[in-house]
């Protein structure tokens, strides 16, 4: 794993990353490889892993915002922390989905909840699946499927990778995707909550342009788990 810390202020990236080493420390943790950037130019053209992003908003050069969107852009799997005490930035950090605000100086207890949550959502988007087609095996990251789909006999699997026809069955599908951020909404359908859009009664709306149906008998408990996965990403 590797976190990278970007503000133009070295004491306080110095700080934080004590704070970092030291959570590692207290609950027997491998500590990672930790970064400091003091420009956003310099995390860009930086070429290893960003698996968790702290961000300053306000640094000479490239802001926040700017490092932010092109990470989302670039880099969808990056854990993003916003680190500001100008709550005019929120709107447009929000338009690259942020992991958490964070205010300085920091709470050292806050930041330790926070990263908690962030060290479970990093395990559960490196999550590994093998698909199995006729021609071949592709390996998926769990946050780069889209949708399970079963039609006519056809399973597909639909990612941000493109779609794969898969060997196996629905019943396969339901058993290896049992992570909290994967819905069977439908007999047809498993879906990955991180890639809902919106949803109604009866189609729920993906990010790759397509639906996948809702059964009405399921519309309470998809809505539920919905709004917990919302709360436990915000």
């Amino acid at each position: 794993m590797r976190i990278l810390i970007c503000d133009d202020d070295k004491l306080f990236s110095e700080q934080l990353e004590l704070l970092v080493v030291e959570y590692f420390q207290k609950h027997k943790l491998e500590i990672p490889d930790i970064c400091i950037f003091d420009n956003g130019e310099a995390l860009i053209a930086d070429s290893g892993a960003k698996d968790i992003v702290f961000l300053d908003v306000e640094m000479p050069g490239r802001s926040g915002i700017y490092v932010g969107n092109y990470l989302a852009e670039n880099n969808p799997n990056t854990i993003i922390f916003i680190i500001t005490s100008f709550t005019e930035y929120l709107d447009d950090a929000m338009r690259f989905h942020v992991f958490r605000y964070l205010n300085k100086p920091l709470d050292k207890n806050r930041l330790y909840r926070n990263l908690k949550d962030a060290l479970c959502e990093y395990t559960t988007c490196s999550a590994k699946f093998l698909v199995e087609t006729k021609e071949q095996v592709v390996t998926l990251l769990a946050n780069e499927i889209i949708s399970v789909e079963t039609q006519n006999r056809v399973l597909t699997v639909h990612s941000t990778q493109g779609d794969y026809i898969s060997i196996h069955s629905m019943l396969y599908w339901q058993e290896i995707l049992v992570d909290a951020c994967f819905f069977q909404c439908h007999r047809s359908y498993i879906i990955n909550l991180s890639h809902v859009l919106q949803f109604g009664k009866e189609l729920i709306q993906l990010t790759n342009n397509q639906h996948a149906y809702l059964t009405r008998r399921k519309y309470s408990s998809f809505k539920k788990a919905y709004m917990l996965y919302l709360e436990n990403t915000r």
